[in-house]
């Protein structure tokens, strides 16, 4: 049983609140603190440790997570019935806390498969994308032809179709419309597929040979595109996506895994399901191999800009540049501007999900998300879908929305997603492997069919951040290497394709 002053997590000498690390009976010592506590605390949750004056700023990782609405007394429960959201200002502190990177002597490798043009997959699907919602069932028909029929061909991971809800009804140019070509256009040149193929209706909004001409693709033996209406019908349309693909699996299947350079990794990160332990555990152990990473020459790609509102200034101060810093807050001001024209606001996070978990406002939530991206230097910022071309950790504008969020980390190029959960996320994200990393061990006892990694260790005080992320870093190139993850097994990934639809749907 945990002694008294195992009981709670401190992570700043100046925090006014710790962390349970399991449920604390009301009346119990914390003998570290100094402190009994007056009601009972939830596992996860957050403990005063001193007074708090209404109006009064709260601390943990010794930034400001909110304010106090109400007075605290040493000993209470902290969370949202007596802490909210309030305006403050941030020192952006550009490039303060740049530094050089110790890159590794001999670079860590992995099994990867080698595309003509250089890139590395981590794995070999065939791709059928839709340019419209309307050509989706087809699509589906295509892959489907193939479920359970690809013994002979054991390198092809699967034929997969990636659909969504948009590409008409919408305007034919303009932001909505880039930014569902940028997302199709990486996933059709992403090197984890062999080949892929674009089936379209015919009179969308979305038309191929636009969609094509402005995103720099051609069709050719790997990438053929077609319409439903050009080909006379749904059965027609069918039969070529079949006899494509069939013609093309034998190719596909004499792919071989070699050893090659970690630098050729590309994580996206991602968190979901967020609890009190997320910035405690998973996300800093994330961000122990992510520094393993860039210092192996890899690429890691932060994301979900509403879930890093109120954290950015730690990003800022980490930026190569003032302007790289700057194009960050450039997309902190344009989400600002998005959520006031559509009635909304920052702080429509945490979760209740989240809540129950231990969250209590945005702030506090983002300041453990921004621990997934380690503590290398941030060297580019890219929007939504764009392809990633630097090496190291750089930032992705994205929503906070999971699906949407690894999608356009996808189309820029990761070939793998590394998700954070405390609540149990059930995620995976074709064509790359997803990772899930469980943030307590209860959950991973709980739910170890999804997920792939247990950081409760940290927690529990059986292994450091360190270790964690070491162990974790090992896992990523097993990974790459061909081993499946738990979302793979399950078969987890298409549905998952969701472009960000931004704009009116008319």
């Amino acid at each position: 049983m945990l002694q008294a002053v195992e009981l709670t997590i401190r992570l700043h000498l100046e925090d006014d609140v710790v962390i349970a690390r399991t449920e604390i009976p009301s009346g119990t010592l914390i003998a570290k603190e100094k402190v009994a506590t007056v009601v009972a605390i939830p596992a996860g949750h957050k403990l005063a440790v001193r007074d708090i004056a209404q109006g009064k700023p709260v601390r943990r990782y010794n930034q400001i997570i909110g304010f106090a609405t109400r007075a605290i007394k040493a000993g209470d429960h902290v969370h949202v019935h007596n802490i909210a959201m309030g305006d403050f200002a941030r020192d952006y502190a550009f490039c303060s806390l740049k530094k050089d990177t110790d890159f590794v002597a001999s670079p860590a490798q992995f099994l990867g498969i080698q595309r003509e043009d250089g890139r590395v997959a981590t794995r070999n699907y065939i791709g059928i994308l839709t340019s419209v919602n309307c050509s989706a069932t087809v699509a589906r028909m295509i892959a489907d032809h193939f479920r359970n029929r690809l013994d002979d061909y054991p390198n092809v991971d699967g034929v997969v179709a990636l659909t969504h809800k948009s590409g008409c009804g919408m305007a034919s140019e303009g932001e909505g419309m880039d930014v569902l070509r940028r997302t199709m256009a990486g996933y059709a040149r992403h090197p984890n597929f062999f080949a892929t193929q674009v089936v379209g209706l015919g009179c969308e909004a979305n038309q191929i040979n636009n969609l094509l001409s402005t995103q720099g693709l051609k069709r050719h033996d790997r990438l053929h595109a077609y319409t439903i209406q050009e080909k006379g019908g749904t059965s027609k349309a069918v039969r070529e996506g079949i006899a494509r693909i069939q013609a093309i699996l034998p190719e596909a299947s004499r792919v071989k895994r070699e050893p090659v350079a970690a630098s050729h990794l590309t994580l996206g990160l991602q968190c979901g399901g967020s609890d009190g332990y997320s910035g405690i555990s998973a996300n800093p152990a994330l961000g122990a191999a992510v520094d393993l990473l860039v210092r192996n020459g890899g690429t890691a790609i932060l994301s979900e800009t509403p879930e890093i509102y109120g954290a950015e200034h730690l990003l800022t101060r980490r930026a190569v540049s003032k302007e790289v810093g700057e194009k960050l807050i450039a997309r902190i001001r344009w989400w600002e501007d998005y959520t006031a024209r559509n009635r909304m606001e920052m702080n429509n996070n945490p979760s209740p999900g989240n809540k129950a978990g231990g969250l209590t406002t945005i702030l506090e939530k983002s300041l453990g998300a921004v621990a997934k991206g380690g503590t290398t230097n941030l060297v580019d910022v890219y929007e939504y879908a764009q392809p990633v071309t630097a090496k190291g950790f750089i930032y992705m504008d994205t929503p906070g929305y999971d699906p949407v969020s690894a999608t356009g980390q996808v189309a820029g190029g990761a070939n793998m997603i590394c998700f954070t959960t405390g609540r149990g996320s059930a995620y995976g994200c074709k064509p790359a492997p997803s990772l899930k990393l469980a943030t307590n061990t209860p959950l991973f006892v709980h739910q170890e069919e999804d997920m792939d990694f247990n950081c409760g260790t940290v927690i529990d005080g059986s292994e450091t951040i360190q270790e964690a992320g070491a162990r974790f870093f090992q896992l990523i190139l097993d990974t790459a290497s061909g081993k499946k993850t738990k979302s793979e097994e399950f078969g987890y990934g298409e549905d998952e394709f969701a472009p960000w639809t931004i704009g009116a749907t008319m």
